[in-house]
Order: structure tokens, then C-alpha cells, then sequence
């Protein structure tokens, strides 16, 4: 994949503010105290732009020797491919609010990130945190926020439907009311996840479901793909089902196909409360599960970004303490109000308790937010996905193999891949 030549120029350019190449041991030991101005990047959605404003301008005006210079995340094809330029070229700046997790073993390969504060991490986070550690014990990234997924289903396709109390717990439930939806002709489907083959799709159609299913694992653990058992097995016959019976399609859909009335449910995050805003009468549940689980029992996909420190920051005492006032109760509050996204600290739906009775649309998902599954910080992390990815599309969305035998193919090569560095 190329970089536009935009960026590409930007990124080969000199090095930003008080960032550079970085050096030896000497060099990173002095960094590791070194104040003075700094460099940031974080997402270009408007509304955590708006919050890293005000969070850059409440710093400024309390430290004029250690300024924050903030921008978006520079256009390119993906954020990992702006990023993993940067790091390459040497003048990444010293935090990004918009890490993927995936990423962060592929960035620490090389020798772009800088290992974070491990007390504060656990301390901010609690027990969600150790998913995000990394195999040599440290941690180069803090868990930042997250946007559990759940079901989303429009209220009017469904009374058009006939169904006003909707049963979606279990994957029979769901069947049935998926059949009832497209039998109807309330929705021309009942759902319509991304059938393309980019390695994160499968974040947003099994991976939900097999955190559900299976009680909280992670696609990768112990070295071993967790896939290939029972419960990846059931998660992707469902789907299968839901594909086979034209429930769901395996065409791309150039749109939201929730909002556009042609799919009756979304797989999708707190995020998108602004979007349908106006647009959507909708309801959300819990993904189902095989037995129906009850809600405070259910696992997801976190869906998270993150931050890091890069290696090419010099002066990484200021990185590290504006690290944490961003990360503070009182900015982590000002975030959750700003962008409605879950902020991954402890406690979530007590801590900002005043918020959720204001905004009680994000209740469920901070109730979810508490049990999120991270994909697994692992080498070789994007090519492990797309392997999946790749056995579960020729599989599931276009049935041309055994779903069992594609999982357990895939499942082969993913343990390999789990050994390499």
C-alpha cells in the first residue's frame, strides 16, 4: 500500500517540534526526563478533535515552557500506514491519540514506541488493561477508549414487521426474526455487515459474537489460535446461516445500510448515536449468543483506540505527564460528554454516573463496556487477521468450504504465525 504523495512529502520532510530520530541509550535515558514542547496527533473526528482543542488549550495555558503543538492525523490511506511512515522516516510525533491495537506490535517491531507508565495504566483501567500488554511484559500503549459493539435494529422496519417486543438473545431468536424482517419485505435484509476482505472486518461480524460465545476470549492466546473450538464453530455456522438463507448480503453496500432502511440491524459502537441521530428510531441489545446469555454476562468487541508514545519524541517527560492529564478523570469526563465514546477506565457507568442519567441512550454501553475483548497484542498481529478473515469469507459469506475446515486451516497457520517474530 502507498502513502499519497501529500503525505509522503510531510512525512520525509524535517522533524516536527521537539521530536527526531532517536538515538542510543544515552539518548532515550535523557529523553525519558527531557521537558520542553512537544508534538501530538489525534483522530480527525470532529468531535475528539473539539475535545483535544480544549485538552491542548487547558495544558497551554498552565505550561508556556512544555506547549503542546496539536494537528489531525495526516491523510493517507490508513492511519497505521501515516503512522507506520512516520516512525520510519523518524519524525512521528511524540503521542497519538489514535493507535490501533492491532498495530502496536508491528510499530514496537520497529522500534517506534516507547514503553508507558505500567502503575498508572492498571490503575486507570483495571483488569482490561493486561489485554493490552505486551508479550515482553511492558506496555506500549494505554488503553484509551473504547466503543463496545452491540446490536443496533430500527423500531419502525420492525413494527412494519410485525414485531414489537423483538426476541434477538439467542441465535434461533435471531433467525426468526431475521426471517420475519426479510419475508416481510420491511427490510430488503436483516443485517448487513461489510462482506469485503479487509483484516478488521471480521471485528464487526465474528469477533463480537465468539467473545460472546466463548466468555471473553481473545481470536489468539497462550500462542494458540482460540478459534478453530466449539464456539468459534457456532458463531460461524450462524453466520453462515444468515448468508445461505439471504438474510444478509454478500455484496458491498456503498452507504450505511442502516440508516438507508435496507438492513433492519447494525453491528456498531456508542459512536454512532450522533450519526443515526434524527435518522434511525433504534433500540440496541446485547450480540446473541447460542443459549442466550443474560446481558451482564455478555462479552464484545471493544472496538478501541489508543495511545502511545513514539520513539522519535525527545522530550518525553512532558509527553508522559500530558499523557496522563489527558487521561485524568476530569478530561477522560470531558471526552465521554464530547464524543459519547467510553473512556477505558474502571467503572465507567459509576464514575460519571451524573452523565448516564443525563444521556441514558450510553447506559448500556458503559454497562458493556466493563467486559470488551481486545484483539490479541501478538506479532504478526494484521496478517493473522487477515488469514481469518480470508478462510472466514471464502467460508461463511461465500460457502465455498466447510466452515469447520476453513477455521481449522486457518487456525494452523495462525499458530505458526503466533511463533515468528
Amino acid at each position: 500500500m502507498k502513502l499519497q504523495a501529500g503525505l509522503l512529502a510531510v512525512v520525509l520532510a524535517g522533524s516536527l517540534a521537539a521530536c527526531g530520530g532517536s538515538g542510543g541509550a544515552g539518548d532515550a535515558d535523557a529523553a525519558a526526563k527531557a521537558r520542553g514542547p512537544i508534538t501530538i496527533w489525534y483522530s480527525n473526528n470532529a468531535e475528539e478533535v473539539a475535545w483535544g482543542k480544549q485538552m491542548v488549550a487547558a495544558w497551554n495555558a498552565e505550561h508556556a515552557d512544555q506547549k503542546i503543538t496539536a494537528q489531525e492525523i495526516p491523510t493517507g490511506k490508513s492511519s497505521e500506514e501515516v503512522i507506520g511512515a512516520a516512525i520510519t522516516a523518524g519524525n512521528a510525533p511524540c503521542l497519538i491519540f489514535n493507535t490501533s491495537p492491532a498495530s502496536v506490535s508491528q510499530f514496537q517491531k520497529q522500534g517506534g514506541l516507547v514503553p508507558l507508565d505500567a502503575s498508572y495504566i492498571e490503575e486507570r483501567s483495571g483488569e482490561v488493561a493486561r489485554q493490552y500488554k505486551s508479550p515482553d511484559g511492558k506496555y506500549y500503549q494505554l488503553p484509551w477508549k473504547s466503543n463496545p459493539v452491540m446490536i443496533f435494529y430500527n423500531k419502525k422496519i420492525f413494527a412494519k414487521a410485525g414485531i414489537t417486543n423483538p426476541s434477538l438473545k439467542t441465535y434461533d431468536e435471531f433467525l426468526a426474526t431475521s426471517r420475519k424482517i426479510v419475508a416481510s419485505k420491511a427490510a430488503k435484509f436483516a443485517i448487513y455487515p461489510a462482506p469485503s476482505n479487509e483484516f478488521f472486518q471480521s471485528w464487526f461480524d465474528f469477533y463480537p459474537l465468539f467473545a460472546a460465545e466463548s466468555g471473553g476470549k481473545q481470536l489468539v492466546a497462550d500462542g494458540k489460535a482460540q478459534f478453530a473450538g466449539d464456539e468459534g464453530k457456532k458463531v460461524a455456522d450462524f453466520w453462515r446461516t444468515m448468508y445461505q438463507d439471504k438474510l444478509a448480503s454478500p455484496e458491498k453496500y456503498t452507504g450505511d445500510a442502516f440508516v438507508d432502511g435496507t438492513a433492519a440491524m447494525a453491528v456498531v459502537g456508542p459512536w454512532a448515536i450522533a450519526t443515526y441521530q434524527g435518522k434511525v428510531d433504534w433500540g440496541v441489545v446485547p450480540v446473541p449468543t447460542s443459549a442466550g446469555k443474560a446481558p451482564d454476562e455478555i462479552h464484545t468487541f471493544s472496538d478501541a483506540k489508543n495511545v502511545a508514545m513514539y520513539s522519535a519524541c525527545k522530550n518525553r517527560g512532558t509527553a508522559a505527564d500530558v499523557l496522563k492529564f489527558a487521561t485524568s478523570k476530569e478530561q477522560d469526563g470531558k471526552f465521554l460528554a464530547a464524543t459519547g465514546q467510553m473512556p477505558l477506565r474502571k467503572d465507567v457507568a459509576t464514575t460519571y454516573a451524573d452523565y448516564f442519567a443525563k444521556n441514558p441512550d450510553y447506559q448500556g454501553f458503559a454497562n458493556q463496556a466493563s467486559r470488551t475483548v481486545e484483539v490479541p497484542n501478538v506479532p504478526n498481529s494484521i496478517t493473522i487477521w487477515q488469514t481469518f478473515r480470508d478462510a472466514y469469507s471464502k467460508s461463511v459469506i461465500f460457502g465455498q468450504q466447510d466452515t469447520g475446515a476453513a477455521l481449522d486451516g486457518a487456525a494452523q497457520k495462525v499458530d505458526e504465525l503466533v511463533k515468528q517474530s
